[in-house]
């Protein structure tokens, strides 16, 4: 469904020091970056990170979370802890498993250094 999600960012330095080294736990290379604008490229999707082109200052989505996929709750703990060590901040509840109708999913949670709330997820065995 989805080609690419792109966020926006006031340093963009400070971004890509982040988001290689978060990513790098779900075995994303570092981005490539072109100008005012990063690029992590995977066979699923793309995730990009950029300066407002408009030149006003880049504020999170209220209401939105950007999800990155993981292939296991270990994974998803070594982002998290990648995240919070990169200058994250912890979210919503601490990792672990939430519960729905025929879905369990091992979630965690951060803001990132300009504010946007990001996931890792794993879906689990029902």
């Amino acid at each position: 469904m989805f080609s690419h999600v792109m966020i926006g960012t006031n340093d963009l330095d400070k971004a890509k020091a982040f988001y290689d080294n978060l990513l790098s736990t779900l075995e994303v290379r570092p981005a490539r970056v072109d100008g005012h604008r990063i690029f992590y490229i995977t066979k699923t999707g793309v995730f990009s990170v950029t300066k407002p082109i408009n030149g006003e200052a880049a504020t999170p989505a209220n209401g939105g979370t950007i999800g990155f996929a993981a292939n296991s709750p270990e994974q998803v703990n070594a982002w998290h802890t990648a995240g919070i060590a990169a200058g994250g901040v912890p979210c919503e509840d601490p990792p672990g498993i939430r519960q729905g109708p025929g879905v369990n999913l091992y979630i965690a949670y951060l803001r990132d250094l300009d504010g946007n709330k990001i996931c890792a997820m794993h879906r689990m065995a029902s």
